[in-house]
């Protein structure tokens, strides 16, 4: 699974999702692509998860593309703790999406594989997400 090899610190706030994607809502690398369209938590378990099921839809023919890292730690008390005594410690990591991120991209398979691959890719993800392709917008 995705996660960073060092970071500056150790915990990071909560935080809110606000606003749009400032970049990375072009398709670069591949014909096809999902794109976000909520703001969301997206841990590096769920990634792997479409991952996979994208690379086994397509039969491992094509490529895929991860355009999204999971660089925020995610911080959790044990259960039957008492409130205070500090925050918990890092369980997992995850990325923050903003609507209008491309998150995944794939290319070199035909437009019918691609568009299911990333449907069941959609299903991992606990974002709302839409395909989009070079042509034009398809939903």
């Amino acid at each position: 699974m995705l996660q960073p090899k060092r970071t500056k610190y150790r915990k990071a706030h909560k935080g809110r999702i606000k606003g749009n994607a400032k970049g990375g809502t072009a398709l670069n690398f591949g014909a096809f692509g999902l794109k976000a369209t909520t703001p969301e938590r997206v841990t590096s378990r769920q990634i792997e998860a479409a991952r996979r099921v994208i690379t086994r839809h397509m039969k491992r023919a094509g490529r895929v593309w991860i355009r999204i890292f999971p660089d925020v730690p995610v911080s959790k008390k044990p259960t039957e703790i008492r409130m205070g005594k500090g925050k918990g410690s890092p369980e997992y990591w995850a990325c923050r999406v903003k609507p209008g991120r491309i998150m995944f991209e794939v290319d070199g398979v035909p437009a019918s594989v691609a568009h299911e691959a990333l449907k069941l890719a959609a299903a991992k993800l606990p974002v709302q997400t839409r395909v989009v392709s070079r042509v034009g917008d398809q939903d």
